[in-house]
């Protein structure tokens, strides 16, 4: 089953308008945008997502609820492009459901997972041409060490790196428990029981197949200039580096400028444009945890256009 992360607390921080129009820019399964539908009768909703499988089941779920939606086959990095083709200048709110759907996850074929045995994929847009694959064999030991660290926080990146390298060197990688063998056996026997050892690893070469953090940043940027006044982005992330992302942009736009701060009547030009609607992190709740182990790592995080 697709469980839609902190539904409730997106719904509700989304401030929905009946006559409003919304961007999901993760559609995946429509768990998110297919509510958000209900409760835009007379608006209109634009969904992005690169994954086919996911849009030929959602353009069938959306349209039993209404017709006032588009699906987009786009990154959410085009995001503001494709809306400015469509002629929309501003919208009412917009969400970010980072990380990989649990569809995704559950596909064996998709190579996303450590828990199947199948070739080593790890694309949310089959179209793209780089694969886990090509990372896992082509890569360079430095970048590979350098991605497993900085994208995994895996304090064992170099010794997974040399070891995948000396692997290939008999036979090339391709199935994700061939990779999970490597794994294992570059980290500490104890280490192993503490939770999957190739957690880190395997979410580490997932973003760098999918460039998910370098289009991030822009991809925030992007989605403020498009908010009309009152309108909310709303993101949901499910490891630090995301996290530290989306706090730093946002509070980059929340703060008056340094130049005029200590001044007794700032002028409007130099307030900043945007509020963050809840200082502190939102964490899904605890009837939410115990319903859905993926919920566990998830983060929400709303700001607001002001003027």
């Amino acid at each position: 089953m697709h469980y839609s992360v902190m539904l409730k607390e997106v719904i509700n921080y989304l401030n929905l308008k009946d006559t409003g129009t919304y961007v999901d820019c993760t559609m995946g399964y429509a768990g998110h945008t297919s509510e958000i539908l209900k409760r835009v009768k007379r608006g209109f909703i634009f969904a992005f997502d690169q994954d086919i499988n996911a849009i030929n089941y959602s353009i069938d779920k959306l349209s039993q609820i209404g017709s006032n939606f588009e699906v987009i086959k786009s990154n959410f990095l085009y995001m503001k492009d494709e809306l400015i083709k469509r002629d929309i200048k501003g919208v009412d709110g917009i969400l970010f459901d980072l990380g990989v759907s649990s569809p995704q996850l559950d596909n064996k074929d998709r190579g996303f997972s450590y828990r199947f045995d199948s070739r080593l994929d790890m694309r949310m847009d089959l179209d793209n041409k780089l694969s886990a694959y090509e990372v896992v064999n082509e890569y360079s030991e430095k970048d590979l060490a350098k991605i497993i660290f900085t994208y995994g926080e895996e304090k064992f990146a170099k010794n997974i790196a040399k070891n995948i390298v000396k692997e290939r060197q008999n036979k090339k990688i391709e199935t994700t428990f061939e990779l999970l063998e490597i794994i294992k056996k570059s980290i500490p026997l104890k280490k192993q029981f503490e939770k999957n050892p190739a957690t880190k690893t395997f979410q580490a070469i997932r973003i760098e197949v999918n460039h998910e953090l370098a289009i991030l940043e822009e991809s925030l940027k992007n989605a403020l200039d498009m908010l009309s006044i009152g309108g909310r982005v709303v993101v949901i992330t499910f490891h630090s580096l995301e996290d530290r992302i989306v706090k730093n942009v946002f509070k980059e736009v929340t703060q008056v400028d340094k130049l005029v701060k200590g001044l007794p009547e700032i002028p409007d030009e130099y307030l900043p444009k945007f509020k963050l609607v809840n200082e502190k992190v939102i964490l899904p709740s605890d009837e939410e945890l115990k319903e859905n182990t993926r919920s566990h790592s998830s983060k929400l995080r709303v700001i607001e256009r002001i003027r």
